[in-house]
């Protein structure tokens, strides 16, 4: 019986330990989605302890302690940073068979050499342990991001942004990891909050020294900001939206639409629906005339717990998926685009497994030649991001398109301790291709499989992205 998280974790045939140690492990990390914070990178944070790095932020952590009858208090509330640390150790062990038993143990083994088994009668030596050794300069953030190999991130960025710590990171010779914001306008479009869409237009009108009092303006503002991150190494945006906007409108009804919102009127769902629709289509024109790669993420019912999400706000651990409407607007969208030759490189994500077959055969209609690998079905995402919901992404991916020219893995985390996640994925591949091979499916060709293998890890990203960095040698 192989030990927890031996060095063939995951892999369960030779083929497959193959595969991993001698093609996937040595690649690098090219991070393409995150939420990491761009302050910590340009100061190199160490952080004071455990719980600060490792448990501020992260929902996936607080839903389990949920879950388990932990109090609010010791969650987001003001227990110690120490009495949080003991309330998650003691959940860790009920959370076998999830994938956080996984991510956690993998993280500790792989940041702090602890393969300790953590639980509350571990929880203190643990938490002093790793709390010392993030203050040595290996495990400052940069120290982290060296370590684990990682040559591109690219973080989420508001329009709004000054993008001032990005620039400083630019300007230092020191630190070899290439940062890039992404255009993350999902504010743009939320005219269901009237209120908060215009506290978000006076942010916007600063940052753009833009007097927003027209549509007209407003489309002016948004373009002078995407110029602005181009100029700063910007070559993707991402969009969370629950579903793909494709309501018919006319060029007149949208400046009405947006005049009512900017007078507090309230809009009915067909309004809301038209300028989404509207301005999903403007954005994605945006980044086809600069050449951007365009990601959507799909299928988040969010805050669907009104007490919670009144008392903490969004992205405490309350979102779920949803069951919304797929097929005809996505398809809708993307011909739009297509017809008028705009449509530019566009990674889709959805968050609803049943949406899988459906998004793999969607790009399929879409590709045109131009680029290898145009329209991406992106890496399996949110509550998908485990053994299961990755194989059954690249299952899809692979029967109704080409596994070959895929992009890979994100961490799409806030934790500098997630790349052990990249780990994961590539452990995971590596079993599927090896059990291929192993079942004669695929040919005992290693200079082949092993080839793809690095190419989905880490090349098709540097090529697609097209964000200058190191090509890792072929």
């Amino acid at each position: 019986m192989p030990a927890f998280l031996s060095d063939d974790f995951l892999l369960y045939s030779d083929a497959a330990i193959r595969l991993y140690n001698d093609f996937a492990r040595p690649m690098p990390i090219f991070d393409y989605h995150c939420h990491l914070p761009v302050k910590d990178i340009r100061e190199d944070t160490r952080f004071a302890n455990l719980t600060r790095i490792w448990l501020d932020g992260d929902h996936y952590k607080w839903r389990a302690m949920r879950a388990n009858g932990i109090d609010e208090n010791a969650i987001t509330g003001n227990a110690s940073d120490l009495e949080k640390f003991v309330a998650w150790a003691q959940t860790v062990p009920k959370t076998l068979r999830n994938p956080l038993y996984h991510w956690t143990h993998l993280e500790l083994k792989r940041h702090f050499g602890i393969e300790r088994l953590l639980d509350g009668k571990t929880a203190a030596d643990i938490y002093h342990a790793c709390s010392e050794m993030l203050q040595g300069k290996d495990l400052s953030v940069r120290g982290i991001l060296n370590k684990m190999n990682v040559r591109v991130i690219c973080t989420t960025d508001d329009p709004t942004d000054d993008l001032k710590h990005h620039a400083n990171i630019a300007r230092d010779k020191t630190f070899d990891v290439r940062v890039v914001p992404a255009f993350r306008p999902d504010a743009a479009m939320a005219v269901e909050n009237p209120a908060g869409f215009n506290d978000w237009i006076m942010r916007l009108e600063a940052a753009s020294d833009t007097a927003v009092d027209s549509y007209s303006r407003f489309l002016e503002a948004l373009e002078q900001r995407h110029c602005f991150f181009h100029d700063a190494g910007c070559r993707l945006s991402d969009h969370g939206l629950q579903q793909p906007y494709a309501e018919t409108f006319s060029t007149a009804e949208i400046p009405q639409i947006f005049d009512r919102v900017r007078r507090m009127q309230p809009l009915d769902a067909i309004d809301i629906f038209k300028f989404k629709s509207a301005m999903m289509q403007t954005l994605a024109e945006m980044d086809a005339g600069r050449n951007w790669t365009q990601q959507f993420h799909f299928g988040a019912l969010r805050n669907t717990n009104t007490r919670a999400f009144e008392t903490l706000g969004p992205d405490s651990g309350y979102d779920s998926m949803g069951d919304f409407d797929m097929a005809k607007p996505l398809a809708r969208f993307l011909d739009t685009l297509d017809r008028n030759q705009r449509l530019a490189k566009t990674i889709l994500y959805v968050l609803n497994p049943r949406d899988n077959e459906l998004i793999a055969a969607m790009c399929g209609n879409f590709q045109d030649g131009t680029v290898v690998g145009k329209i991406q079905f992106g890496s399996a995402w949110w509550f998908n991001d485990q053994k299961d919901g990755i194989e059954r992404q690249l299952d899809a991916l692979s029967n109704m398109g080409l596994l070959s020219r895929f992009v890979g893995m994100l961490t799409d985390s806030r934790s500098f301790l997630s790349y052990p996640r990249h780990e994961y994925f590539r452990r995971v591949l590596c079993n599927l291709l090896g059990t291929d091979v192993e079942n004669g499916e695929l040919p005992d060709d290693f200079d082949l499989i092993g080839g793809m293998v690095q190419d989905v890890c880490y090349r098709n990203a540097v090529a697609y992205f097209g964000i200058e960095t190191d090509p890792f040698p072929s």
